[in-house]
């Protein structure tokens, strides 16, 4: 798995974008307390659910992989002249 330019400032946007997704959807509400390791992976299995990203393979759903996982997925989701893409 190559890292990404500029992975942890994407990770953070996908962070944001998510959590304002669960909200919407009206299936969580994070708390100020949440740290990023839960918030990663509950937004990790909720785009999973919704089928807006592939799963893991068995064995390989940890942490790390979970927000490589978000920060690819919030790159192809962003507009391509967005600020983090550069």
């Amino acid at each position: 798995m190559a890292k990404i330019e500029n992975e942890v400032a994407l990770l953070k946007e996908a962070l944001r974008v998510g959590e304002a997704y669960a909200k919407q959807r009206g299936v969580a509400v994070f708390e100020a307390t949440d740290s990023a390791k839960v918030k990663t992976e509950y937004i990790y299995k909720l785009l999973v659910h919704d089928k807006l990203i592939q799963p893991l393979a068995k064995g390989q759903a940890s942490e790390p992989n979970m927000r490589h996982k978000l920060a690819l997925w919030i790159s192809r989701t962003l507009p391509k002249d967005h600020e983090l893409l550069r």
